[in-house]
């Protein structure tokens, strides 16, 4: 009696034995009548990918993706291969992709397939249209409509700040939004920097980022920072939704100023640092200053004036130890001034600065 199974159920042709395919009738069919059916390419009659009008990132799943990239080939060419299916069978599978660009908004992809099937070479070519559809992702949206969760108030104590802080307080925002976005955090952005009467406001996205901007500038700068919470609104599961205010407040003198200490005569000192507590020099005598515990960065004093205010005098002669004779800058009168450990027995100009408090040579930049 002939075994049924060497038969193709449909044609009735003997076969040599159990073809390939997914279900037990395609393994009895015999290989003209399995290619009848065989899809080799499951492909879409079109693929559609949203992209941000503003910033160009592209929607994928529920959420939205930076790809960073200056057109859409690439992109269409990576949806079309997580779109297209290629039959569980084929084996030693090979393609390639010709995009031809269409319009501004349509990418023709056409993709040639090859692989192996029943020990055959099987070719197919698809066209498949991508469409680009542009929106507005949730981000895009959000910095159009001026959202923010957090300000960042940066201030300083009897001064406004200068415009190395202010500067260097945008460039830290930016570099820490530059830095949350790297690792995909789209809810992280600059909303607005505007100058307030004195200083500057930095609106931010989220009340993670003011706080970590509030911490790098008082790291850098030196001072401290207050937070002030608003309730604002309610998110749609009933949850409070706070903005919250870092008011920043930078010390009264930086480095670099010239200040002259309350009931204090060991003269005038130079700022070095406002970290912590204020430390400088005596430009009398050369000595490390450091202000008291209790004092801070704060110490009960007054500017005089900046290193930047000093200008170069002429050496007449160095008298001792303590003392120095040089020309003064604006009259030329020759002066006895105190002599820092700072200025070299071989100096022929020393940087001078002039001030309520007299004449006094401070360190070289």
């Amino acid at each position: 009696m002939t075994d049924a199974g060497t038969f193709c159920p449909r044609c009735g042709d003997a076969i040599d034995a159990d073809g390939d395919g997914v279900t037990r009738r395609e393994r009895s069919l015999c290989d003209a009548c399995y290619f009848e059916d065989f899809e080799f390419v499951d492909a879409p009659e079109r693929i559609e990918v949203m992209v941000c009008a503003r910033c160009g990132a592209v929607h994928r799943g529920n959420r939205w993706v930076d790809v960073d990239a200056d057109d859409y080939t690439d992109v269409a060419i990576e949806e079309t291969s997580e779109a297209l299916a290629v039959h569980v069978e084929a084996e030693d599978v090979d393609w390639e992709v010709r995009p031809e660009q269409v319009d501004q908004n349509t990418i023709r992809m056409h993709c040639l397939f090859t692989g192996v099937v029943r020990d055959e070479v099987q070719t197919e070519e698809v066209v498949v249209p991508v469409k680009v559809s542009r929106q507005t992702c949730k981000r895009c949206g959000r910095i159009a409509g001026d959202s923010f969760a957090s300000i960042v108030q940066v201030r300083a104590v009897g001064r406004d700040p200068t415009t190395e802080e202010t500067d260097r307080a945008t460039e830290l925002a930016n570099q820490i939004v530059a830095d949350m976005e790297a690792t995909g955090d789209r809810n992280a952005f600059v909303t607005e920097v505007s100058e307030a009467e004195s200083g500057i406001d930095l609106k931010l996205s989220t009340n993670k980022i003011g706080l970590k901007l509030a911490r790098k500038v008082i790291e850098e700068f030196g001072g401290s920072f207050e937070d002030h919470e608003k309730l604002v609104t309610e998110d749609e599961d009933g949850n409070e939704v706070y903005r919250v205010t870092y008011a920043i407040r930078l010390p009264e003198f930086t480095p670099g100023d010239v200040i002259s200490l309350a009931d204090d005569d060991g003269g005038p000192v130079l700022v070095r640092s406002v970290h912590g507590n204020l430390k400088g020099v005596r430009v009398t005598t050369g000595e490390p200053y450091e202000a008291s515990y209790e004092d801070g960065d704060a110490p009960d004093a007054r500017k005089l004036g900046s290193i930047d205010d000093a200008t170069d005098a002429t050496v007449v002669t160095v008298e001792d130890d303590n003392a120095v004779q040089i020309l003064d800058p604006e009259t030329y009168e020759s002066k006895t001034v105190p002599r820092p450990d700072y200025v070299d027995d071989d100096a022929s100009t020393v940087p001078a600065f002039k001030s309520r408090a007299g004449l006094h040579v401070l360190p070289e930049a």
